[in-house]
């Protein structure tokens, strides 16, 4: 994120912790509040909407609310329900998402990336590479995905079952899936991710990761070992100038 392109703030509230990335020239200092000010007013609407559905919270498979839900809530609902998961498997997506459009409808923003928790809302004017953060695994920060901007705005989401807080039945280092709906994407990492046990699983979920349509591409990290589909080009992070 260095060589000027992008100015960088952190915003934070609860357990939700974001990373802003702003194009330079479009960034100004009122972007850092309204970003935090967005994030508690995302949050308290949610927790509230949970209140009165305590199941959204704890379900690890797809549930039905009403259609008097929050967006957000719908959003992350619908993602469950095509991956197979709970909302909750959604919410970092999702939160990216919103927090993402909302800044850059607010301050007419040139390329904004907003990343929550190893889940990502990208919307940029030129080409980008990404690095696949896989905790243990040799291959961690050696792996990197070109993103076209040409297919731009998407949501490139990480799940793993070795590291971080969030709840994963596999033991993979990184399952990367990226979609142009963000909480999709964060639903169905997750989901993937639930299957990797071994190595010797990715073969089989990376084939029944080609079976979404809506999976732009998936990548999934396991020890030494390393599965790729889709149409976004990978490329040794060593490589690059």
């Amino acid at each position: 994120m260095g060589h000027g392109r992008f100015k960088a703030f952190e915003v934070s509230f609860k357990d939700s912790d974001l990373w802003i990335g702003v194009d330079s020239k479009s960034f100004i200092p009122d972007m850092v509040d309204f970003a935090r000010s967005s994030l508690i007013a995302l949050r308290q609407e949610l927790e509230e909407f949970i209140l009165r559905c305590p199941q959204f919270r704890t379900s690890f498979s797809p549930i039905e609310i009403g259609p008097f839900a929050p967006d957000v809530a719908i959003s992350m609902c619908n993602a469950g329900k095509i991956a197979g998961t709970g909302p909750m498997a959604a919410v970092a997506g999702a939160f990216s998402e919103v927090l993402g459009k909302a800044l850059k409808k607010k301050f007419k923003i040139g390329e904004i990336i907003v990343e929550n928790g190893g889940d990502i809302y990208l919307d940029i004017q030129k080409d980008i590479v990404l690095s696949v953060y896989a905790g243990n695994s040799p291959l961690s920060g050696k792996i990197g995905v070109q993103i076209s901007h040409e297919i731009s705005p998407l949501g490139v989401c990480t799940s793993a079952g070795k590291i971080g807080p969030s709840v994963s039945f596999g033991r993979a280092d990184a399952v990367m899936v990226a979609c142009y709906n963000t909480a999709l994407s964060d639903a169905l990492a997750t989901a993937l991710g639930n299957l990797v046990t071994s190595p010797e699983d990715i073969k089989t979920v990376i084939t029944k990761a080609q079976k979404y349509s809506e999976i732009i591409s998936a990548i999934i990290i396991c020890d030494d070992k390393i599965g790729v589909s889709g149409q976004l080009s990978i490329c040794p992070i060593n490589s690059l100038p």
